[in-house]
């Protein structure tokens, strides 16, 4: 059977848009704060660093705030808001018929080149994201919608950056 068949559409990018601001509204009205991902990705990282190596997490004044009061650098609401995205991505892709492994890329680059694209990507949003005090959710979403003036200059600087960087990189999709 063709696998494009068995998909469900995506969800209309408007209706989308309005159930993730109410997810944000719920986000402050419920937690106190907005949404963001790198926090989480921060304590994460740290839990392996304490797990390894606790010494050099009690010797770091940063890491070790996230230990303050003995707490565990994972007892944060963040690392279960990121749990639960990937949770409601999962269940959202198995529920669609999209559910599937597979590397996405264009016919002129290699799965090998397109993943470590993907990785350098990655790992330069998450320096770029601890530089800036925020990821793009964060600051986007949260720092947005709090009309905070940095985080609409950010914005505008991705949106800006992705546009220039989008033209450069279509070759490699096409």
């Amino acid at each position: 059977m063709n696998e494009s068949h068995s998909e469900k559409p995506f969800w209309n990018p408007y209706l989308a848009g309005m159930a993730l601001g109410l997810v944000l509204l719920s986000s402050f009205l419920i937690m106190g704060r907005g949404l963001g991902a790198s926090g989480a990705a921060n304590r994460i990282g740290v839990a392996v660093v304490d797990a390894i190596a606790p010494a050099h997490v009690s010797a770091n004044p940063v890491m070790a705030s996230l230990k303050e009061d003995g707490m565990h650098p994972l007892d944060d609401w963040l690392v279960f808001e990121v749990l639960g995205v990937f949770l409601g991505g999962a269940v959202a892709a198995l529920t669609a018929g999209r559910m599937k492994l597979g590397v996405l890329k264009g016919p002129r680059i290699s799965s090998e080149f397109r993943l470590a694209f993907a990785l350098t990507g990655g790992i330069l949003m998450g320096i770029a994201a601890r530089l800036a005090r925020g990821c793009t959710s964060g600051q986007a979403l949260s720092g947005g919608a709090l009309l905070s003036f940095g985080s609409w200059v950010f914005m505008f600087s991705v949106f800006t950056g992705g546009y220039a960087l989008a033209r450069l990189m279509k070759r490699e999709w096409l």
